[in-house]
């Protein structure tokens, strides 16, 4: 990793005397501006270490593409989250061997199964400062679309260089709002498979009604292994792949942890909101998670009905279910969070005395005041256009086979430019992701739920205000003002399900290589829809170029000058996460969220019990039943809990993204898997609250508990180092040490 910028020096020399352990997703080069914090706290690592990304333990810790992962032996092994799992697990189900209900774990390497078209393990191996190459030179009087594009070419320019290393995949990401940007180079690993995964009555113990409580008791891990050709370099799925030996893995730490310890996190969050205007956070409260929400319900009430009595229907559909419930109930947490909030009084606040700031200096308010200004009318105005367009943006295009086909004709469009002048998502780089995207389909997709879904959004869109419609769509199926004619809308659908071949494999496939003119020509009726809606789809599209190139000039401006004034108050300013590797750190902790009530840390075998009800969600197998009542817990029972601890609670500061994240003690050893957050802590994307805001992990004794004692993965156990006597759940577990894998390792 290439040294800290200029900026984040100047601002840690101003805030580091005064930062909070619990707030922050620190990029690993800041972390030495840390080590008296980190020290005191008890790192018994050298943070300097931390910051390079081929060493113990950064160099262990990996990325799904939307989850978070870690080695954990020499032979590729990799843990995560039981939910980060999911695709896996449903592409290997059936009605007939339902894997979310028995569980799976491979007896051997030979037995280890396909994760599915499209599954990834990514190791990032360099983070370097790009932002002169960036924005160096840039006129500042662009128009917003011609600056939105200078900035794309060049970034295609630089993925495309760095892409010049095969098996990598490379991307530029935007620091402070567009202040920096940093190109991301990462080892892309193609041959993922499935190794292990507990059934769900322990992987997803608790379901929807525990999702974001606490207590809680689940056991939400997995195991894959990654795999590569023969060389030792990145291979698509083949029997002649052999498991990839990773320069280093974590060691497991089965001794775990107690109340007040240290803990680390190093992940890949997604996407936090910390510096955004009052103005924005107003929007989300008041209208855009209220909509979305509503709408999300709608389609959960739709597909739940749809799958009734379908086994097989319902297995296809068991990831996006479980995406849909937890964002609704994000959505839900996140309301209810900003109600108890006085996050909007506070940022404005905040910018009342920022602009006080910026008038009270000459050279401050000849270079920031305009800026504040006009972002505050840019916010107004994208807001607005969302909101003309958000519906149909959104859930207009949920029908799997409507979107097939508008990936399908925009690829056949981009095709005849020149690779270098292609939309990103649809260069040469990206051909194979879209192939595995259609082929994962077959998986996916059903056509009676499709339609019963897109059949409840059609009609729920012709009801909005006809200002937020859009000219073709409403032709397509005879809408007239806010109305739809319920007979004409359903003998339209029995047209296109009846007479598309977009749910064959075998076609998606072969119409990545067709022409515009050959589709434009189709009487597949999807495709006829998708020509049909790409002029108004492209004007949207221009849209938001015009409005993003203008805030990638004025959101960079704010965030200089926030930065300036909140490193003056001696306030830490970290950068928003944006789903690269980031480390946060804090300690075991609990809390209370009210008066007269006090969370503990640490949940145990015995809560399980507890809740026990012997139906979903809460329905832990027997063997597992049995094991607590004959307290058969082995070396991981806690002295002080009388029991073995199945998650506990800490102040790190995470979002979505960091599912699946290594939790690490002082010494960078593997104690838990993050997986969760509070109730409290769901408007932590948008208000950081130290005093309530908590993750939750599953305590790595647990998975070391239901491996040997439930599911005699004794061989797995003894991959990881943990060492058991098979069968009597009582030996001594021992782990290996970590770091280097050494050579000649199967």
């Amino acid at each position: 990793m290439k040294r800290l910028s200029v900026l984040a020096v100047v601002l840690f020399a101003a805030v580091s005397p005064v930062l909070q352990a619990e707030e922050g997703m620190w990029t690993p080069a800041q972390l030495p501006e840390l080590a008296g914090e980190l020290k005191r706290l008890g790192l018994e690592l050298d943070p300097s270490g931390l910051t390079d990304l081929t060493a113990h333990p950064m160099n262990a810790v990996i990325s799904l593409g939307g989850c978070t992962a870690s080695f954990v032996s020499p032979a590729g092994l990799v843990i995560t989250n039981h939910h980060c799992a999911y695709g896996a697990i449903q592409h290997n189900s059936t009605e007939d061997d339902n894997l979310f209900e028995r569980g799976f774990l491979a007896e051997s390497q030979d037995a280890e199964l396909s994760a599915g078209p499209g599954r990834r393990v990514l190791v990032t191996v360099e983070f370097t400062d790009v932002t002169e190459r960036v924005l160096g030179g840039l006129p500042s009087d662009l128009s917003g679309r011609a600056r939105y594009q200078a900035i794309e070419e060049r970034e295609k320019a630089l993925v495309a260089e760095c892409e010049r290393d095969a098996g990598h995949r490379c991307r530029v990401a935007s620091f402070y709002g567009g202040l920096e940007y940093w190109q991301v180079k990462q080892l892309e690993i193609r041959d993922v498979r499935l190794v292990y995964a507990p059934p769900e009555s322990i992987g997803k113990y608790g379901g929807d009604v525990d999702n974001w409580m606490w207590p809680r008791h689940t056991g939400d891990f997995a195991f894959y292994r990654a795999y590569v050709g023969p060389d030792g370099k990145p291979a698509d799925h083949s029997e002649d792949n052999v498991p990839y030996r990773p320069r280093h893995f974590l060691r497991v730490a089965p001794q775990g942890l107690a109340a007040g310890d240290l803990v680390l996190v190093a992940g890949y969050p997604g996407n936090t909101n910390r510096y955004r205007l009052a103005r924005e956070v107003r929007n989300r409260i008041e209208w855009y998670y209220p909509t979305r929400r509503r709408l999300l319900l709608n389609l959960l009430e739709t597909i739940e009905t749809a799958t009734a009595d379908r086994p097989d229907a319902a297995i296809k559909y068991a990831g996006l279910m479980a995406g849909l419930n937890n964002a609704s109930k994000n959505y839900e947490g996140m309301l209810d969070g900003f109600a108890k909030s006085d996050i909007i009084e506070r940022k404005q606040a905040l910018e009342r005395r920022l602009r006080a700031w910026i008038v009270g200096d000459p050279a401050r308010r000849a270079r920031y005041l305009d800026v504040l200004d006009g972002l505050e009318r840019l916010v107004e105005k994208r807001q607005a256009d969302r909101e003309r367009s958000m519906f149909y943006e959104s859930f207009v295009g949920r029908s799997s086979l409507l979107s097939t086909a508008r990936t399908l004709y925009r690829l056949s469009r981009e095709r005849q430019q020149p690779d270098a002048e292609r939309e990103p998502g649809y260069q040469e780089r990206d051909l194979r992701r879209i192939r595995e995207r259609l082929t994962r389909m077959d998986r996916s997709f059903d056509p009676a739920v499709d339609r019963a879904a897109w059949s409840r959004f059609i009609r729920d869109y012709a009801a909005i205000p006809v200002e937020q419609h859009v000219a073709p769509f409403d032709a397509w199926f005879g809408i007239a003002g806010t109305t739809v004619d319920e007979a004409r809308l359903q003998a339209r659908l029995d047209e296109m399900y009846g007479k598309t071949k977009l749910g064959e494999l075998d076609v998606r496939l072969a119409l990545m290589e067709a022409e515009p003119s050959a589709l434009e020509r189709s009487d597949d009726p999807f495709i006829r829809l998708a020509v049909q809606l790409f002029p108004a789809d492209m004007e949207l599209e221009e849209r938001d170029k015009d409005l993003a190139g203008r805030f990638s000039l004025l959101r960079p401006q704010y965030m200089a000058a926030l930065v300036a004034y909140l490193g003056e108050q001696g306030r830490p300013v970290y950068p928003d996460a944006n789903g690269t590797l980031r480390v946060t750190y804090g300690t075991v902790e609990g809390y209370s969220p009210r008066d007269a009530l006090r969370y503990t840390p640490f949940t145990t075998l015995q809560g399980l019990l507890e809740k026990q009800t012997g139906e979903d969600p809460f329905d832990s197998p027997a063997p597992l039943l049995e094991a607590v009542r004959e307290r058969r817990f082995g070396p991981y029972r806690v002295e002080a809990l009388d029991s073995v601890p199945v998650n506990f609670l800490s102040t790190v500061d995470t979002t979505g993204g960091n599912s699946g994240s290594p939790t690490l003690n002082g010494r960078g050893e593997l104690v838990g898997l993050l997986f969760d957050g509070n109730w409290e802590s769901i408007i932590a994307d948008w208000d950081f609250i130290p005093r309530i805001t908590r993750s939750i992990h599953v305590d790595i004794r647990y998975v070391l508990w239901v491996m040997s004692e439930i599911d005699q993965a004794h061989h797995l156990l003894r991959e990881l180092g943990a060492r058991h006597a098979a069968g009597t759940g009582g030996a001594r577990a021992e782990p290996d040490t970590g770091g280097p894998a050494p050579a000649g390792t199967d």
